[in-house]
């Protein structure tokens, strides 16, 4: 074996040197990528997908009082459904029945909310003949839906009063407990 001073003062390897060095590194390589972080842990990488809500049709039915007392408006105005699950633009206008005082329609696309896992819908109707003055008023009163007659009041009494629901699969409505 030759060494020669380089002017650096390092000597070369040899040969030898080379290949068992070149064994090391390999060696150092294969142990070091073998403990890498596994890519394919037991839990899944992805939270599960967020499930669409079942959606139902639910029947609405008002009874109106059989009196117009509106100073504001006109009695031959529409009656008009509101509820918390729709966005802007999305009341529903009621169709009267015969010549009742009970107005009749369906509003689709319900999201499910029973058995109750968060808060109840607020429900309500825009009747012209309880529009006796400036401000617009709502009722949640005489309002029936999916069957079920509500009783369950938010602001009972106030100009903006609301009914309180909850939908189930089938589309029937219940009050809350």
């Amino acid at each position: 074996m030759t060494v020669v001073t380089l002017q650096g003062g390092v000597a070369p390897m040899s040969l030898g040197m080379r290949r068992g060095f070149a064994k090391v590194t390999l060696l150092s390589l294969a142990l070091a990528v073998g403990g890498c972080y596994d890519f394919h842990p037991t839990s899944p990488e992805d939270p599960d997908p967020v499930p669409f809500p079942t959606v139902v049709s639910v029947t609405i039915q008002y009874t109106q009082p059989n009196g117009c007392v509106a100073t504001a408006g006109s009695c031959s105005d529409p009656v008009i459904f509101f509820a918390s699950w729709m966005r802007t633009g999305g009341e529903i206008q009621l169709d009267p029945v015969g010549q009742s005082h009970v107005w009749r329609g369906v509003a689709s696309g319900v999201p499910v909310n029973f058995p109750p896992g968060g808060s109840p819908y607020s429900v309500r109707i825009y009747d012209p003949f309880l529009q006796d003055g400036p401000g617009v008023r709502y009722t949640g009163h005489g309002l029936t839906v999916g069957g079920e007659l509500l009783t369950r009041f938010d602001k009972p009494g106030a100009r903006d009063e609301g009914a309180l629901v909850y939908v189930d699969e089938i589309g029937h409505g219940h009050n809350p407990f």
